[in-house]
């Protein structure tokens, strides 16, 4: 028996909705927001095992959301287009807007005050060429090394702490980190309040800012 072509199209749509039904494929999604990777280092990133990395990312490319390559017998990976990470941020913004728990976590990651607005990346950009900002990423060294915002600097949050004298108290402090579902730049603007700086979160977090057509660097070389 034939299906009708809306309930064929929804069927379609469905596919992609359940490819985002797993924390595992978000946690995914988020890496290869950074730059594309192999099995592997996915895994490594996500705490997953192989297989189970695998199956995740079979998923993810039924549902075209990324796509692969070969380079010899490594399968790396990679997100379709710009649109996927369109998708991360709108299931963001209707979570924080009608969930109570998200409120709640996100309430919890700021010190249990709110956390202050967020500054736009174009705002961001005008600051930087001002030079009246101070700019953290958040991320791991290696993510960091791969892409950053010029002047950036780097620190994990377990290292904040030791370079806070280094840091200028008069220049506000921007931290960013991963994208929509990272919560390093939040937990990092919690403790530099704590101890009086006057510090925020980027809008988005490297991918957007690179989607944007804005300058980054790479310390690779």
């Amino acid at each position: 028996m034939s299906i009708s072509p809306k309930i064929a199209l929804l069927e379609e749509y469905a596919l992609v909705a359940r490819a985002l039904s797993a924390p595992a494929r978000l946690s995914l999604l988020e890496q290869l927001a950074q730059g594309e990777r192999g099995v592997e280092a996915l895994a490594e990133k996500t705490g997953l095992n192989i297989a189970n990395c695998s199956q995740h990312l079979q998923q993810l490319r039924r549902a075209a959301l990324v796509t692969s390559r070969r380079d010899g017998k490594a399968v790396i990976y990679r997100l379709t287009d710009a649109k996927t990470l369109e998708l991360m941020d709108l299931l963001r913004i209707v979570a924080e807007r009608n969930l109570a728990q998200v409120e709640r976590i996100l309430r919890g990651l700021s010190g249990g005050e709110d956390a202050p607005e967020a500054v736009s990346r174009a705002d961001l950009a005008a600051r930087i060429a001002e030079g009246s900002v101070t700019v953290l990423d958040v991320r791991p060294a290696d993510e960091f090394a791969a892409g950053h915002i010029p002047g950036a600097l780097n620190t994990t949050l377990t290292e904040l702490e030791q370079i806070m004298p280094e840091l200028d108290k008069s220049a506000e402090i921007i931290a960013y980190c991963r994208g929509p579902y990272c919560v390093y730049a939040h937990q990092a603007v919690a403790a530099l309040r704590k101890h009086g700086f006057s510090a925020r979160r980027l809008e988005g977090g490297l991918p957007e800012w690179r989607e944007d057509g804005r300058p980054v660097l790479s310390s690779h070389l």
